[in-house]
């Protein structure tokens, strides 16, 4: 499957430079069968140095000529440029992996002419340190052959679920844009800490810590969270008045109308970027 790809990824910077380590981790995957692009000759030089034996090329469509799996990891406003660049180049039984938000399957079928096998996929910054959670739907033409190496693809840097195309902007309310409410409630986590003499230092790491340990032992256990929680709340202790505190400022529902805003801003770029 995967291992017997040829790969080309257009705009190799984090996502990119993520796939190429995911793809390179274990020994099967060839390094001479990745391509990837950036327009910067001292990023291009950066790709080469942390990833010897791939190829690296400013030219877009030298790197798609004869790739088998083609990954469009550039902004998305910069994405019909591109394709009306490449389209010519690309072979009519290539596969395109789409990590841009908002522009559907069908987007890129019409934008590239052709009855392509084209995956979306909404991955999320966590991807850098292998703990990645990436959602991936198949366009029309698509086969369970194609979700499959996409999901090799992005297994590699983390979890992967296969969703319906039309749970996209869900997704990117969810967990594409999910790392910046963690981010805010790390940062007053740790403001906590400082508040009641904490040095800030010690509050980040401990607060740090205690997120990442609480999200493993949900993974972890399997545990519905509900359950955890009522695991720290003894009676009459500190847990729960804390939780009875956050309880009544809304906590619960200021992070369900969050995913519910950028859910609905995603639905909005999406009509956007599908005008040309």
């Amino acid at each position: 499957m995967l291992v017997d790809q040829t790969v080309a990824i257009i705009g190799a910077g984090n996502i990119g430079r993520s796939l190429i380590g995911g793809m390179l981790k274990g020994e099967e995957f060839e390094a001479s069968r990745i391509r990837a692009t950036r327009r910067n000759p001292t990023a291009l030089q950066e790709l080469q140095d942390q990833f010897p034996g791939i190829t690296v090329i400013k030219d877009n469509v030298e790197a798609v000529k004869g790739a088998s799996v083609i990954v469009l990891a550039i902004k998305p406003q910069h994405v019909w440029y591109v394709i009306e660049e490449i389209k010519d180049a690309v072979s009519d039984d290539a596969m395109i992996v789409s990590v841009l938000a908002g522009i559907t399957a069908d987007n890129l079928e019409e934008a590239f002419g052709m009855e392509l096998a084209v995956i979306r996929t909404m991955p999320n910054t966590p991807m850098i340190v292998d703990e990645g959670a990436t959602a991936i739907s198949g366009g029309r033409h698509a086969t369970a052959d194609h979700l499959t190496i996409a999901r090799q693809m992005f297994e590699a840097v983390g979890k992967v679920e296969e969703v319906p195309e039309y749970l996209m902007d869900a997704v990117t309310g969810l967990s594409g844009s999910g790392p910046a409410y963690v981010y805010m409630f790390i940062e007053a986590l740790t403001d906590g800490g400082v508040k009641q003499g904490i040095p800030r230092p010690q509050a980040f790491r401990l607060a740090t810590q205690t997120v990442f340990g609480a999200a493993k032992l949900v993974n972890d256990t399997g545990k519905h969270p509900a359950i955890l929680r009522d695991e720290v709340t003894t009676p009459g202790g500190t847990a729960i008045a804390a939780v009875a505190n956050l309880e009544s400022h809304g906590l619960r529902t200021m992070l369900i109308n969050a995913v519910a805003t950028a859910t609905s801003r995603s639905k909005e770029l999406s009509e956007l970027k599908g005008k040309k």
